[in-house]
């Protein structure tokens, strides 16, 4: 059956109440087929994979790119694109006294970092989830308040409950994000970093969610069986000094 994306699409929106839209990732094993995909863009500058991702979700374009189009080894590492994690790259040596303060520091923190292993893939494309361009896409990506992702987690523990443990490896966030998501094939929550906020135009409330497709069915189920008992997303405000029997009766029976 032939997944309807725009339908996916609107359910995230309007239970999360989104202010950017939902974006497809997939990477491609033959450049060609990247560039087969319909109204695809290239790039006409050298990027950083943040200001891709953001063209996606921020301008609602479909963008394709090689390890040519990023700045460099840091972007291209975290999928896997172009051999760059090289000796030199996993030293962390163009990070130390920028972000860290030793060469020891710099390399622990590249070793952190969750990344597609190099020699598979040739490019990679983001899309609008809506487009149903990337059909299907390896994963699919949101930007959102802290309070969006709680109600989406909440979702996604509704049926068949499971801890979900995250990592932070500080700068070079997008390697919690889409980089642990495509490596893993799990849920994968970020705060995004600062060059992606200063190149991505990532807001300074937002949150980042990337996931393999399967997990938005299981989260949209679990937000809807939430609705139905109240909990709604934006939470609304009960009052830091009201009685709260009142309010905590709705969902729980011996709290009158």
């Amino acid at each position: 059956m032939t997944e309807d994306w725009q339908a996916l699409a609107d359910e995230l929106q309007q239970l999360l109440k989104l202010r950017s839209v939902p974006f497809g990732m997939k990477m491609f094993e033959k450049r060609a087929d990247m560039e087969a995909i319909p109204k695809i863009r290239r790039p006409s500058a050298v990027h950083t994979l943040d200001q891709v991702v953001g063209q996606a979700s921020r301008l609602g374009w479909t963008v394709g790119i090689t390890s040519d189009d990023l700045v460099g080894a840091q972007c291209r590492a975290v999928v896997g694109l172009g051999g760059a994690k090289t000796g030199e790259w996993k030293t962390g040596k163009h990070m130390t006294n920028v972000w860290f303060s030793t060469v020891e520091d710099a390399t622990a923190h590249q070793a952190a970092m969750t990344c597609v292993p190099d020699g598979k893939y040739e490019a990679l494309a983001v899309a609008p989830l809506a487009s149903g361009r990337l059909d299907p896409p390896d994963i699919v990506l949101f930007y959102a308040t802290p309070g969006a992702m709680i109600y989406f987690i909440n979702g996604l523990q509704w049926s068949g409950y499971k801890r979900f443990d995250w990592s932070v490896v500080g700068e070079s966030a997008c390697a919690d994000s889409w980089g642990r998501a495509l490596t893993t094939r799990t849920p994968s929550l970020s705060i995004p970093c600062f060059a992606e906020r200063r190149y991505g135009g990532v807001l300074d409330e937002e949150m980042l969610m990337a996931a393999p497709p399967e997990y938005l069915h299981k989260a949209i189920a679990g937000m809807k069986a939430l609705s139905k008992n109240g909990f709604r997303y934006p939470f609304p405000q009960y009052g830091v000094q009201q009685d709260v029997r009142a309010g905590m009766a709705v969902s729980y029976a011996d709290r009158k």
